[in-house]
């Protein structure tokens, strides 16, 4: 057995030359995978114990590794532990401080695995806790959306496309349009997990092992579902890590989508919304300004997001199989993805307990742009026997008669509009009420308030 003396690198008896400084600081993983101790540590337990089960190594060195881990595990913890970059990785810093606790029979840890297997079982369980973590946060920013549309069931908007006004809608329907997406984005995130549960311990550096390992154990013991299948694609696959960027990816999108909008809103321009002084910042030279720097941090932070997928897509992309330097970077990409996200839901979530819905101004908005023009073509259609195209023909005609009268559609009177259609009678007008044209769109998933009322109680009860 290899007494590694002298603090040498683990390789050192093939390689006689120490590296190159900058190689060291190259190949050093350290900084970033020291996240991954509890994980690594846990992984260890588990297989020394397997070990012992199979025979391969006697009870009292599984207790002394074990024993060692958990000593490692503490000083970890209490901020005792001196991390070294001359040992490339947590797993080698781990086991080189167990050589100095327990002496030569830690040299058994490392039977029947790789630093290959090893490293992903460890990103896969820290991976699942963070994927959870996800979820619960994503869940709290669904429940504090509820709580704001819950309160603005009846507040009336303009439904924007090509950010033209197009149709009333209720503040709460354009708010559980948000609900929907991020339910979708917990959805992917859990759908990832089933990916997570499989087990990649034991299956080597390439081609397995010839020790009599029983993986199996080891699955249950750290709570996957099964040891994965084949030991080459368990030591380069990363598919796992795409999934996981491109779930955080889309998510982002939603963030920033939100983001965007609240900002337009915001601005004076707009002034449909009004954001508190918890949430902007002021100008060095401006003194009236109030800033919403948090949501443009926000929209900013989505291209970093974005950039990290990119980055791990370009890396895998011409990897012959199969394990190679270039997959150490998915751990420093995956912890950044991560930390950026949970920051973003938690800082949208604050801003979403923040603001207010000018709802005078939303009001006054929503009735200009001949908001109500469907509203009427469809009247047509259901009233005086119109194909909707022909309606269509004779609502424009109309919306072109009140603009020429610089008139709003409820602001026109029934003998003008018999100059273009002389069937209709009075009871059109009440087409141009926008909350009569919110509450007539009962179609599933429409913007009637009864519809919006069914959909908050569903998603508060789920």
């Amino acid at each position: 057995m290899t007494k590694n003396k002298n603090n040498q690198a683990i390789w050192s008896t093939r390689i006689n030359k120490n590296g190159s400084l900058l190689f060291q600081k190259i190949g050093s993983s350290i900084d970033v995978d020291k996240k991954l101790y509890k994980e690594d540590i846990e992984g260890s337990i588990a297989h020394v114990e397997m070990l012992f089960r199979q025979k391969i190594i006697n009870f009292k060195i599984k207790n002394k590794i074990v024993y060692g881990l958990e000593k490692i595990k503490k000083e970890i913890k209490n901020k005792k532990f001196e991390f070294n970059k001359k040992y490339e990785d947590i797993h080698m810093n781990i086991e080189k401080r167990l050589f100095q606790i327990i002496g030569e029979d830690a040299g058994y840890i490392h039977t029947a695995r790789s630093r290959n297997d090893q490293v992903i079982t460890d990103l896969k369980l820290w991976m699942r806790l963070a994927t959870k973590e996800i979820d619960r946060n994503l869940e709290n920013i669904i429940k504090t959306i509820l709580k704001v549309a819950e309160k603005n069931v009846e507040t009336v908007m303009p439904g924007f496309t090509h950010l033209k006004n197009a149709q009333p809608i209720s503040f709460a329907h354009y708010l559980m349009a948000y609900v929907e997406m991020f339910n979708r984005d917990k959805l992917r995130f859990k759908n990832n997990l089933e990916n997570l549960y499989e087990n990649p311990l034991g299956a080597g550096a390439i081609a397995g092992t010839s020790f009599n390992i029983d993986r199996n154990f080891t699955t249950k013991k750290l709570g996957f579902k099964k040891p994965t299948c084949n030991s080459i694609d368990t030591v380069s696959d990363r598919d796992f890590v795409l999934d996981f960027l491109s779930s955080v990816s889309i998510c982002s999108v939603h963030i920033s989508r939100i983001a965007e909008e609240l900002i337009i809103w915001n601005s004076d321009g707009f002034n449909l919304i009004n954001l508190s002084d918890k949430i902007v910042t002021g100008s060095s030279i401006m003194p009236q300004k109030k800033n919403p720097d948090l949501l443009e941090f926000l929209r900013g932070k989505t291209g970093n997001i974005f950039g990290n997928l990119f980055t791990m897509l370009t890396i895998l992309k011409g990897l012959p199989l199969s394990y190679f330097k270039d997959l150490q970077d998915d751990k420093e990409i995956v912890f950044k993805s991560n930390e950026t996200l949970i920051n973003s839901i938690s800082i949208l979530n604050e801003v979403l307990k923040n603001f207010s819905p000018n709802k005078k101004k939303m009001l006054e908005l929503a009735n200009s742009g001949f908001i109500t023009a469907t509203d009427l073509a469809e009247y047509l259609v259901k009233n005086n026997n119109m194909s909707f195209r022909k309606a269509y023909q004779v609502t424009a005609m109309v919306v072109n008669y009140a603009e020429k009268k610089k008139k709003k559609l409820h602001e026109l009177n029934i003998n003008e509009l018999n100059k273009i259609e002389p069937k209709l009678t009075k009871e059109v007008l009440k087409v141009f009420d926008l909350k009569n044209s919110i509450n007539s769109k009962k179609s599933f998933g429409g913007t009637s308030f009864d519809n919006i009322k069914k959909m908050i109680t569903k998603y508060k009860r789920a």
